[in-house]
């Protein structure tokens, strides 16, 4: 009788166990997008920007080279000093000051929390200073409340053959403006103290331009947290914003050439008072200019 053996017939083969893959690299792209919906999601008002100028600071990069590097890799140091300024601007803190430096008018100006931030409405005030010194051959100017030099460095820039001061009564913020002026190379007197003041000993001026505090006191508390953390001293203009508007307007004419002129950045809403202010002053040819978003953003007006 044949005994029957059983045969071993071979199973399904099973694969070796394989180790798990390692966690992708977070890339510049990922990061900026990862980025951007979290300051989304908290009301920011610009999170891609914000997002990309946290990035390339980090990375030691203009914002444009970016674009040319969205796939590259993310190291263990980077990370986690992306992260760090991400709290921050998430805490409140201003993108500016986080990364210590603000475009205006195609320069970069070195801010901190000494200064207020340059914002693109004074853009206004500089194309107004254009249109106001327009055939002045060699004009003086004077920039009062100068806060981190934005308006005389710009002013100076433009006109080379001007010549050019700036007062604030905060020797911090005079600090950060003349480093400004060394930076882009030109010669700003700086002079410390209150608003006109200082500026009578160099008068007679061709042109005196300021973006002074604006911002009415009771509106303080509802700014959004980047700007209340910006210096009081320089957002703070009384009961109806116009304080200091009114002291300069009444200082002006002793310090303007014949045929100088005052040009005043102003907030929403407040540009017939002001102009109201200027014609009351004696100042001629009362002007107002919108900005970007048509508001009127600049009043200006000459002297006799």
């Amino acid at each position: 009788m044949t005994r029957l053996v059983a045969k071993s017939v071979p199973g399904p083969s099973v694969p070796a166990p394989v180790p798990p893959s390692p966690p992708q690299p977070w890339t510049v792209l990922d990061v900026i997008r990862w980025t951007a919906a979290r300051f989304a999601e908290r009301g920011i008002a610009s999170p891609r920007l914000d997002a990309e100028l946290i990035v390339a600071h980090v990375l030691s990069l203009p914002r444009v080279q970016l674009y040319v590097q969205f796939d590259r890799p993310l190291s263990a140091t980077e990370l986690p000093d992306i992260r760090a300024l991400i709290k921050r601007r998430q805490a409140g803190e201003s993108v500016a000051y986080l990364v210590g430096k603000k475009e205006f008018w195609g320069l970069e100006f070195a801010v901190d929390a000494r200064v207020l931030v340059p914002r693109p409405d004074t853009e206004t005030l500089v194309e107004e200073a254009r249109a106001r010194l327009e055939g002045a051959p060699a004009p003086r100017i004077a920039d009062v409340g100068t806060g981190s030099g934005a308006l005389a460095v710009t002013l100076a820039k433009l006109r080379p053959d001007a010549t050019v001061f700036a007062s604030d009564v905060s020797a911090a913020a005079l600090e950060v403006a003349r480093g400004n002026a060394e930076r882009h190379g030109v010669t700003v007197t700086f002079l410390e103290g209150d608003l006109a003041a200082p500026l009578v000993a160099h008068a007679p001026f061709s042109l005196i331009v300021a973006n002074l505090p604006y911002i009415l006191s009771a509106d303080l508390a509802a700014l959004p947290p980047e700007v209340r953390v910006e210096p009081r001293l320089a957002l703070d203009g009384g009961a109806d914003g116009l304080d200091l508007v009114r002291r300069l307007v009444d200082a002006a004419p002793a310090l303007l050439a014949p045929g100088g002129a005052l040009a005043l950045e102003i907030g929403a809403g407040q540009a017939a008072a002001t102009v109201a202010l200027l014609v009351a002053g004696g100042f001629l040819d009362p002007r107002t200019r919108q900005d970007l978003a048509g508001v009127d953003r600049v009043v200006s007006g000459g002297r006799p």
